[in-house]
């Protein structure tokens, strides 16, 4: 499934969420939506923990 049917998906979700829900249920959908993916790409190797609990002024270029 490419990229732009995922966000059609998503994008529909939370356009469902926030008609019949209200806007709570929209930030709701949208904060899962975001665990859900930072998630994912923890499990398929594109992101290290360490990437989230590095200091500041330690910037790797």
């Amino acid at each position: 499934m490419n990229l732009a049917v995922v966000g059609m998906i998503a994008g529909m979700a939370l356009g469902f969420a926030g008609y019949f829900g209200g806007f709570g249920a929209f930030l709701l959908v949208a904060a899962l939506g975001a665990i859900g993916f930072v998630a994912g790409r923890f499990l398929e190797g594109d992101l290290e923990p360490g990437e989230f609990f590095r200091a500041r002024g330690d910037r790797r270029r």
